[in-house]
């Protein structure tokens, strides 16, 4: 056979047929249009003549420099690629990190450095967590036990999987809860439907589960870190502490209000294809018992997590334990796992590496707006919109802002950059500084619009029942509920409590 006629048999291969011509070619311009926004955002900003500086409520002002402008324009490029998933996720991330060094808006070292935070191996350790349990059988021991006393209707076991994963953010991080939650909703699912592929009941499943281990996590000291620092950074300020029993009380009828709202909710936008699923409840009884006894690996999976999480919980309360970092305690598990060859380099291969560099880049852009000063000018300039409106308008104002920056970076940095200038702002309005820690810590803990928001999300996400757009189109509506909630606590149910909202005006 000669040359010329292989090619031309061949010729679909390289686009064109054997009359010479071209083979249409399909591109995805709803992609590229994304793809251009995104980078045109960033030399739009980066590019554009100085901005103003913002002037904090003592008459302090602050420049916007070239490296805080560079910070932006990263955070609005990312913003779009990561809602409209132009590239994976994770690879958004990593140019997250390289814009910062190709650039110089921060040193290369410190730019990279942050996508090995502790936080991010808090995030590795707990996807291991769920990996483990799900390897074990434990996830299908939960799933079939709860199916079997929740029975067969589709709004019952939205309900139940919603409760237990409240419930377990009271007692340990909303990280791990998700990470522990996730195989157990992928076991129901498939009990669901034998198709693959999405379905509104997945999503709303999902979608549900990650926004309830937010509202759930907002109750104790022990569902989140952003808890205890808040606590810590408002006794600094103010003077005044709070207790952990004191945070309970408070936020317990808010969070456990979220909850069921919020089943409501994706009842409402995800109702399930199905009523119920017939024969369920016995079948679920059926395969449990099919599990036959406890391993010895399920026992030891149970031993070492629970042995963690009571270690890490001890440690609000017990002063010899405070100063162990929790994310070395987790990765202790991990190891334990692959000592006693519970896991193997084959599991480790199967680690979502996507959602780790989606909170890689989530922890570097969040440091990169900090860090430069950015985040607080953009506290300022918003809360200074406020200082002459009503005390309700305010406390409402600086909890929408904290909602909305969680989405971006650390809720823990949210709340630091937002609660100094607040809190001097709110005497000339009468409003007392408890209500303003309270309410910033109830939005901090349930970022709705993006992924990065909070590792819930993003462990949610590993499920392919829903895109990042989707997640960020219920997530609107959703944090419309979420204001309306702080507007109800702040007017009417921490009043009935006996927290105060309103003092003397300052002079």
């Amino acid at each position: 056979m000669s040359i010329s006629k292989d090619i031309a048999e061949n010729s679909d291969l390289v686009g064109v047929n054997k009359l010479g011509q071209g083979k249409p070619i399909r591109i995805d311009w709803k992609r590229v249009f994304f793809i251009l926004l995104g980078i045109g955002l960033f030399f739009g900003i980066y590019y554009s003549p100085p901005w103003a500086a913002a002037i904090d409520p003592l008459g302090v002002s602050f420049e916007l420099s070239r490296e805080a402008k560079g910070a932006l324009a990263v955070f609005g490029l990312a913003a779009v690629w990561w809602v409209f998933e132009v590239v994976p996720i994770g690879v958004t991330s990593l140019l997250i990190g390289t814009l910062q060094a190709l650039y110089l808006i921060r040193d290369p070292k410190v730019a990279f450095k942050d996508f090995m935070d502790p936080s991010v191996l808090f995030i590795f350790g707990s996807l291991v967590i769920g990996m483990v349990f799900t390897k074990t059988g434990l996830t299908k021991r939960l799933a079939y036990k709860m199916l079997s006393i929740i029975g067969e209707r589709t709004s019952m076991i939205y309900l139940g999987c919603f409760v237990m994963t409240a419930l377990l953010t009271h007692l340990m991080a909303h990280t791990a809860v998700a990470a522990t939650m996730f195989p157990l909703l992928m076991a129901i699912h498939a009990l669901y439907t034998d198709e693959e592929g999405p379905t509104r009941f997945g999503r709303g499943l999902f979608i549900g589960m990650a926004y309830v281990a937010g509202a759930g996590s907002i109750i104790t000291l022990l569902g989140a870190a952003r808890g205890a620092v808040a606590l810590g950074f408002y006794k600094d300020i103010m003077h005044v502490d709070i207790s952990f029993f004191q945070l309970t009380m408070y936020m317990f009828p808010i969070g456990w209000l979220m909850v069921f709202l919020l089943w409501a909710f994706f009842m409402l936008v995800c109702k399930p294809e199905k009523d119920r699923i017939v024969g369920l409840k016995e079948r679920a009884k059926s395969m449990y018992s099919g599990l036959g006894k406890w391993t010895k690996d399920e026992i030891l999976v149970v031993a070492i997590v629970f042995s963690v999480i009571l270690i890490i919980a001890l440690k609000n309360f017990v002063p010899a334990l405070a100063k162990l970092d929790k994310t070395g305690i987790l990765l202790l598990s991990t190891i334990s796992f692959f000592v006693l060859n519970i896991l193997s380099l084959k599991d480790l291969e199967d680690i979502p590496w996507n959602i780790v560099l989606l909170f890689s880049g989530a922890m570097s852009i969040g440091f990169c707006l900090w860090d430069t000063g950015a985040a607080k000018w953009l506290a300022i300039n918003w809360l200074q919109l406020f200082k002459d409106s009503s005390g309700v308008v305010f406390i409402l104002g600086m909890a929408f802002f904290v909602m909305i920056m969680t989405n971006f970076i650390m809720n823990v940095a949210a709340i630091a950059i937002s609660l100094p200038v607040a809190l001097v702002i709110a005497p000339y309005l009468g409003v007392a500084g408890e209500v303003i820690l309270f309410s910033a810590l109830l939005t901090a803990g349930m970022p709705f619009l993006l992924l990065v928001g909070a590792a819930p999300n993003a462990i949610a996400y590993s499920s392919k029942q829903f895109t990042p757009g989707q997640f960020f189109l219920y997530g609107v509506p959703a944090s419309i509920l979420l204001m309306g909630v702080v507007w109800l606590a702040i007017t009417v149910i921490w009043p009935l409590m006996g927290m105060a909202v309103k003092i003397p005006v300052a002079g």
